[in-house]
């Protein structure tokens, strides 16, 4: 009993002990400035309550009431600040005016070889030589001029996809999925795919596995990384059947592709991609010093393989419920296509000066239902900001969503509304806070001129020869369709709209007949 006593009370000493050094450096290197200001907190776990990993509270601008700062919210999760950017300024000065300070991504221990394996996926991976050098690669293929290259395979491809609606219109969401797989897999790795092929099946689950445990708390061994030594057996591990799962879908969407391509490359089949064009640049430059390793190109072309399946399929899938809900728009974009096409072909990339009205449309898209709402960085030394401390090593969160349904910079935020990106002559209006839907700073999204561009083709295309209406019971009543709360359309840290129905019509004959000999061009 007194030996249990003693234990106890050298513990308790210890544990104080701890905690005031931890206190004391900390006070240190704040220079007395406290940290910006945020919730009350719990010992030893912080926010951890107030962070559930299928609830991210903070998305609505101005909804925790901070007296003095409502732009800059920091939260304590197990000591590990987090802090969340909710305005233009903030995000700005920080992530890119101060850009290479916030340019790293927090550490997920879940994520790790012997976990999930997903370590090599380019948007998730620490500040680095891999990082850096990806970076490079991606922003060299996916700049304005190398996307005017690859309009064609866009088009060729939405055609096709507009066949398969007029063919089975009830199965859109496949068909959009579809679309965007084929996109991918043609542009990354030269392979047509096919209706039925089940390669796109790994990197959609490692998508649907990984974005569980991205925020704050979803998963422990994220705050508390020794638990990743533990045996799977352990109570708390009660995801280790999605975490084994993880890891053999991730070898598949990195192994299955690039050894396709290397096959073909052997064979003299390969079609042109950006497998080719970087395992050609490694043929070439193999003795150079500052060439990646050929793993380096597996892991970066393996990434854009998940990157590109599931972003700009959402955003689609957004457009069909935005032609439900606001039919006036639909009529609208209907007659500025008409206007330009005269009805006798489909729409291209080129028509795009005389449709303005339709680029608003892809640009409201990814205001309105933006698909990641939250960009996380995180910070490589101490900085101070307005007189608040951010510590090394903070997460740091750009609340994307907060600025895009900013009531004071978008009336009726949540409303879907094309005009706002109009100037009064009806001409395009650029928006500089856009660009928040694909990130900031130098985390910003590579392919963020693919995704408009394809948003683009894909509004056009589909507008041209379909009417997009409510869906019909089987008394011929429409059924009801809303944007659902924010919150249940939130499930992880990616926007996952809730499966609705919708009838898709050809405007009429001569639609019909388009979309037919268009399929077959």
């Amino acid at each position: 009993m007194l030996i249990s006593l003693v234990t106890a009370i050298d513990s308790l000493a210890l544990s104080t002990f701890l905690y005031l050094l931890f206190a004391f450096r900390d006070h240190r290197r704040r220079r007395g400035s406290p940290y910006p200001p945020g919730p009350p907190s719990w010992p030893i776990i912080g926010n951890l309550l107030d962070v559930p990993k299928l609830s991210p509270w903070f998305l609505k601008y101005g909804k925790i009431d901070l007296s003095s700062c409502c732009d800059v919210i920091c939260l304590q999760v197990f000591g590990q600040a987090v802090v969340v950017l909710c305005s233009p300024t903030a995000i700005k000065d920080l992530l890119e005016r101060r850009g290479e300070l916030y340019a790293d991504r927090m550490p997920f221990p879940i994520f790790e070889p012997e976990l999930m394996g997903v370590e090599w996926f380019l948007p998730h991976s620490r500040l680095g030589k891999y990082w850096r050098e990806g970076r490079k690669l991606l922003d060299r293929s996916f700049r304005p001029s190398a996307i005017a290259l690859h309009r064609g395979l866009i088009e060729e491809k939405t055609r096709v996809f507009l066949g398969q609606l007029l063919a089975t219109p009830n199965a859109f969401r496949e068909h959009i999925e579809l679309l965007q797989g084929k996109i991918v897999m043609r542009l990354t790795y030269g392979y047509d795919l096919k209706d039925n092929d089940d390669m796109l099946v790994p990197p959609r689950g490692v998508v649907n596995i990984t974005k569980q445990f991205m925020l704050p708390g979803a998963a422990l061994v994220n705050d508390l990384p020794f638990l990743r030594h533990l045996p799977s057996w352990v109570p708390w591990f009660k995801y280790e059947p999605l975490v084994s799962q993880c890891r053999e879908l991730a070898w598949r969407t990195k192994n299955e592709p690039f050894d396709f391509v290397r096959n073909s490359m052997r064979a003299g089949t390969a079609v042109p991609s950006l497998a080719t064009e970087y395992l050609q640049e490694a043929d070439l430059l193999s003795d150079l010093d500052s060439q990646p390793r050929m793993q380096d190109i597996k892991d970066l072309l393996g990434s854009l393989f998940i990157a590109g399946s599931d972003t700009t399929t959402a955003a689609m899938y957004s457009l069909f419920l935005a032609l439900i809900l606001y039919p006036e728009v639909q009529k609208r974009a209907q007659a500025e296509l008409d206007a330009v096409s005269s009805r006798d072909r489909l729409p291209t990339y080129d028509d795009k000066p005389r449709l303005p009205y339709i680029e608003a449309m892809s640009k409201e898209l990814m205001r309105w239902q933006m698909v990641t709402p939250l960009g996380p960085h995180a910070t490589t030394d101490d900085d101070f900001y307005r007189g608040y401390f951010i510590p090394k090593g903070a997460a740091v969160i750009t609340n994307g969503w907060a600025v895009l349904h900013n009531p004071e910079l978008y009336p009726d935020p949540e409303a879907f509304n094309p005009d706002r990106f109009l100037n009064e002559d009806g001409t395009f209006r650029d928006d500089p806070m856009i660009p928040l839907a694909f990130g900031a700073g130098r985390r910003i999204c590579p392919a963020r001129h693919f995704v408009d561009t394809t948003l683009f083709i894909v509004t056009a295309s589909v507008l041209s020869v379909f009417n997009v209406t409510k869906a019909k019971d089987k008394d011929g009543n429409d059924i009801p369709v809303a944007v659902p709360p924010l919150e249940s359309i939130l499930p992880d840290i990616a926007i996952q709209l809730p499966k609705f129905g919708c009838s898709i019509t050809p405007r009429d004959k001569v639609a019909e007949d388009l979309i037919r000999a268009s399929a077959l061009a």
